[in-house]
């Protein structure tokens, strides 16, 4: 999946962020980014906009971009908030789903099978995203629609993060399938709990996620300086 230059720069600066590789309090340069990857401001400011909105950066006038500091108990609130809209929009889209958007979701679902099998968590990421927004439209509630997306915007690199577990993707795709016979059968109730536990943290998988976020704030890192350009990727 070809990516513009605005999201791989996003994407790339997530990974730097969540890795340890820019630390919390460490100001970004946007003119040093702008020369180290060949781009104009432009893709720059937007993929820190991105950032910002996603709680990742903080944008202090007169001052600067700093990596914002994360808190984990307030991650692991918002993925149960975020657990909590997403059995919402799939209680309501298992009544209320039409059958053109159910072919729709059916073929979200095909298409987050490739990047499943090739074990490839980058592209199954944005299928996966794209499997969710299919759900979030078959709601047909605008309102909750518009809050799961942006809770889901702020826990994106938090959510990429979990699919790079090993054994996540697999895992998830299983999910995707149960969850897609839930409302494909109309069973609201099923729908909603197969979605709840698709997005929760809990048992194994909470300690595995523990153990990659810490790498968001331990101090080891490598030079940012020292990755590879992401726009040649």
């Amino acid at each position: 999946m070809k990516r513009p230059n605005t999201q791989k720069l996003k994407d790339f600066l997530e990974d730097a962020i969540i890795n340890g590789r820019l630390l919390p309090g460490e100001k970004l340069d946007p003119e040093a980014l702008s020369k180290q990857f060949g781009v104009s401001r432009t893709p720059i400011r937007e993929a820190i906009q991105q950032l910002s909105t996603s709680g990742l950066v903080v944008v202090l006038p007169k001052k600067g971009t700093f990596v914002a500091k994360v808190s984990f108990d307030q991650l692991i609130e918002m993925f149960e908030v975020m657990a909590e809209f997403e059995g919402m929009c799939g209680r309501l889209a298992a009544r209320r789903i039409t059958e053109d958007e159910l072919v729709v979701l059916k073929g979200a679902l095909l298409r987050c099978e490739d990047p499943a099998i090739r074990a490839n968590p980058d592209d199954y990421y944005y299928e996966n995203e794209h499997f969710h927004n299919c759900i979030y439209n078959a709601s047909h509630n605008a309102f909750l629609a518009t809050e799961a997306r942006q809770l889901k915007q702020r826990l994106k690199p938090y959510r990429r993060l979990q699919l790079q577990i090993r054994g996540r993707v697999t895992d998830s795709i299983k999910e995707h399938r149960n969850i897609y016979s839930a409302i494909n059968a109309g069973d609201a109730a099923l729908a909603e709990e197969r979605l709840r536990q698709h997005v929760l943290i809990q048992g194994e998988n909470f300690g595995d996620f523990a153990v990659r976020v810490k790498a968001y704030s331990d101090l080891s890192r490598e030079p940012i300086q020292n990755a590879r350009d992401p726009i040649t990727q």
